[in-house]
């Protein structure tokens, strides 16, 4: 599985993006996730959606602000992000795990990674 991360760009606080993991390969019937990671800082959890879309996690930090959807028919997981604050500036990264379900919240339980796009929340 290859993943390939979008969406990225400059926002204004307030503003919104949607960020896209497309995959590639076979059917992309995964649990995925969305981590960031600040200039500086650790890699941490922001949201994640299993397979079937049934199971839909988030940090507390974006709960209520962004929200993960996925389109299975073509193999893309969503990320909008409403409301961005200057905090939310990071490299944002979708990583897929082995199996349907949610891997969890840990960076290590995900064994696909995307390479990243750039969140920038200015004025």
């Amino acid at each position: 599985v290859q993943l390939q991360a979008s969406g990225g760009g400059l926002v204004q606080p307030g503003g919104s993006l949607r960020l896209s993991c497309a995959a590639s390969g076979r059917t992309f019937s995964k649990g995925v996730g969305w981590f960031r990671q600040a200039l500086g800082k650790e890699r941490e959890f922001v949201s994640a959606i299993s397979w079937t879309g049934e199971a839909i996690y988030y940090a507390d930090s974006v709960k209520g602000r962004f929200t993960i959807s996925r389109e299975n028919a073509k193999n893309t997981v969503y990320l909008q992000m409403n409301s961005l604050k200057p905090k939310d500036t990071a490299v944002y990264y979708c990583a897929a795990g082995s199996g349907y379900v949610v891997p969890g919240t840990s960076p290590v339980n995900y064994a696909y990674w995307g390479q990243g796009t750039q969140v920038t929340v200015s004025s």
